[in-house]
């Protein structure tokens, strides 16, 4: 797979995990891609912590206009039926369990459904932003993420760098594989087939259950 196929390739398959009428809530980078991928009948309604909901994408043919501006700090339009909100409305949202869905991506994640995806210790960043209360508030957390970092094992044992937050994980969408994590450890239910489970099996530093119906991704 070249590099240049990564990214699309994890955000057709985490499209499928989305339904008509769920209210999700993207993470910048890759999760962005997303709606780019989903099935025309799937209708979902985009949620940002600095206070949107019914976000929608820049118009290409109108990249001009004045346009809002998403968590990420990047152009976004808005639906219709939008709406705008202060922060503490936003956040309610996200605390009072009215996210279907967000999906992120990480630094880390472990067998225990933690994940680490807000700094590397000696590294700058402007904070943890949303992810703390995103990934404990939504219903469900998608970690869509390459499967390595220079070759590194992304997917752990236990999470080496400070935690977002602790056993919130549902799934991991990466290049290689789709996994659930369960109470009884990371279950490979897809595999790409340009791997074999060994290979996975070998860029993954947590043991993998293999699911009994084990089936291609995509």
């Amino acid at each position: 797979m070249e590099r240049s196929e990564i990214k699309p390739f994890i955000a057709k398959r985490v499209a499928k995990e989305l339904h008509d009428g769920d209210v999700v809530n993207l993470g910048i980078g890759l999760p962005t891609m997303v709606p780019d991928y989903l099935d025309p009948s799937v209708k979902i309604t985009l949620q940002s912590e600095n206070g949107f909901i019914g976000l929608a994408a820049v118009d290409p043919e109108n990249p001009d206009a004045d346009y809002i501006v998403n968590a990420g700090g990047q152009p976004a339009g808005i639906e219709k039926d939008g709406m705008f909100f202060d922060s503490a409305t936003s956040f309610s949202i996200i605390r009072g369990g009215h996210v279907d869905a967000t999906v992120l991506g990480s630094l880390q994640v472990d067998e225990k459904g933690n994940i680490a995806n807000w700094i590397i210790p000696g590294k700058m960043v402007p904070g943890m932003g949303g992810a703390m209360d995103l990934v404990v508030g939504a219903r469900k957390v998608i970690v869509a993420m390459e499967h390595t970092q220079k070759g590194a094992p992304k997917i752990l044992k236990e999470c080496t760098l400070p935690l977002t937050a602790k056993n919130q994980v549902n799934m991991i969408v990466t290049e290689m594989g789709v996994m659930d994590v369960t109470p009884e450890g990371i279950v490979l239910k897809e595999y790409n087939p340009e791997f074999t489970v060994e290979d996975i099996q070998a860029a993954t530093e947590a043991k993998l259950i293999i699911a009994d119906d084990l089936k291609p991704m995509i």
